[in-house]
């Protein structure tokens, strides 16, 4: 529900939901210049202890975008769901005018003449474009540092990561520094540091956002999406992003008025599976902990719970083979031109791939279209499947990646984030959403899973496990005592 007034505290203002802000801007409670003047006041303030923005554009120019804002919805109204919103863009996606360097040494000056689909759709929602958020190199691996730019930390504990790639977004989000924001998922990168920074990000299923330019039209498992603190901001710029697109071969047919819809519903019957190892895989004790925690907010929404683990047996090999072959094809310009420019998980990923021969990658294929076929069956007895974000609690910002798992050794920079990665090659959708917090006061995330399609159905979950809980308003102490809650 919207909130009838908006706050006269800046700050409060900067933590308000962006469902809010875009009522209040709609209905004239409030300009779309007094909401970029606090958020840039934000940035300014918070920005330097946690390096999320790394490419900020100039103030008076964001203010002026801000009253062009103002004037077009005096004239002619908004010009859609988003208008007047501050958002970030990611690293990764193409700005035109605005310097994108994919975390690369190599692009360190690289400044597109085009915006990406997705930038193009918040543009035309509305959405007042600030700067680019922080990633890894390329996007690679759950902890956002970079040669670039350097690390971005966990404004619940500077000492700790913030997770990745989208690390520079969830953290933005978490410390009020925008309302929105936008991220992408290959392996988890919605989905983790929206865990470790306590807000919300959702994979959705492959086509429900089409990418643009993707040079993988069809075979991608690479999603773009929305980032936010609250589940409703999330849908609320699905109705902007979402919808097909005639030049995106795996774009879904689906309008984006179905996020639009209200997230409200009653959970009496629902049949969810309760998975601790994510199929056999390691999970640190806490995490478990944590997330068990949790149950009975479901139970208490009438849910049925069972104990389930998912048919997940083969999901990392596949998801290992797979990514290993798109990272041969992304990446072998880079190692073959600039190899001293590319960190060594990259080149190791790559070259894996490089090793492949094509009967390896069809198998690998095979034998994700047998999963998704099981994983089909295992839903057939449930309505969702719930299960851990991450394996672990944010590590070390030093750290690059953990080595083991609950005592068990790891052998690359990419297992850890088995809960996640095997997710993405089953083709369903998944939301993380704020669990709380662990006994170290670190930030833990849920993950809600759902059939074929069924992002919607996600949303509302989430929606209603969020609304019993409200984690999401607790907010990080960055030697700030405004900050707290």
């Amino acid at each position: 529900m919207v909130v009838k007034t908006p706050p006269t505290s800046a700050t409060e203002l900067c933590f308000s939901t962006a469902t809010d802000i875009a009522a209040w801007i709609r209905d004239g409670q409030i300009s779309a210049r007094d909401v970029m003047a606090a958020h840039l006041n934000q940035i300014e303030r918070i920005n330097p202890k946690v390096n999320a923005i790394v490419t900020l554009l100039d103030g008076d120019d964001l203010l002026a975008q801000a009253s062009k804002a103002d004037d077009h919805q005096s004239k002619n109204g908004t010009k859609g769901p988003l208008h007047g919103l501050p958002i970030g863009i990611k690293d990764l996606q193409p700005t035109a005018g605005i310097r994108t360097t994919f975390g690369s040494p190599i692009f360190k000056d690289f400044i597109p003449t085009e915006d990406s689909l997705t930038v193009q759709r918040y543009k035309q929602a509305g959405a007042i474009v600030i700067g680019k958020t922080n990633t890894p190199e390329f996007g690679a691996g759950s902890q956002t540092f970079n040669e670039v730019f350097g690390t971005t930390l966990n404004p619940y504990d500077l000492t700790k990561t913030c997770g990745g790639s989208s690390g520079g977004a969830s953290v933005a989000l978490a410390c009020g520094m925008m309302p929105i924001a936008q991220g992408s998922d290959f392996g988890g990168s919605l989905r983790n540091p929206a865990a470790w920074s306590n807000v919300v990000g959702m994979r959705n299923s492959i086509g429900t956002v089409p990418t643009y330019p993707a040079p993988l039209g069809y075979t991608s498992e690479s999603v773009t999406g929305g980032m936010a603190r609250t589940v409703a901001d999330v849908a609320l710029q699905l109705t902007a992003l979402a919808g097909p697109d005639p030049r995106v071969p795996a774009s879904l047919m689906q309008t984006a008025s179905i996020f639009a819809q209200p997230l409200d519903r009653d959970f009496t019957g629902t049949r969810i599976a309760w998975s601790r190892t994510v199929g056999g895989s390691p999970i640190d004790p806490i995490i478990t902990q944590t997330l068990d925690s949790q149950r009975q907010i479901f139970e208490d929404l009438g849910c049925t719970i069972e104990d389930a683990e998912p048919p997940l047996e083969d999901a990392m090999d596949i998801f290992h083979t797979l990514r290993a072959a798109i990272f041969a094809h992304q990446h072998e310009a880079n190692i073959r031109d600039h190899r001293d420019l590319v960190k060594q998980t990259i080149i190791w990923n790559a070259e894996e791939g490089m090793k492949l021969t094509a009967l390896e990658v069809k198998k690998a294929e095979e034998a994700r279209s047998a999963l998704y076929g099981r994983m089909a069956d295992f839903l057939s007895n449930y309505d969702y499947l719930i299960l851990p974000v991450t394996s672990v609690p944010p590590f070390p910002a030093d750290q690059e990646y953990p080595t083991e798992v609950a005592g068990k050794p790891l052998t690359n920079y990419l297992e850890w984030m088995a809960p996640c990665s095997s997710i993405t090659v089953t083709g369903l959708p998944a939301i993380s959403v704020p669990a709380g917090f662990d006994s170290n006061g670190l930030p833990a995330g849920l993950q809600i899973v759902g059939k074929q399609r069924a992002d919607f159905t996600v949303l509302q979950l989430a929606h209603a496990y969020e609304n019993q809980t409200q984690h999401w308003r607790t907010r990080p102490v960055i030697l700030d005592p405004q900050l707290t809650t």
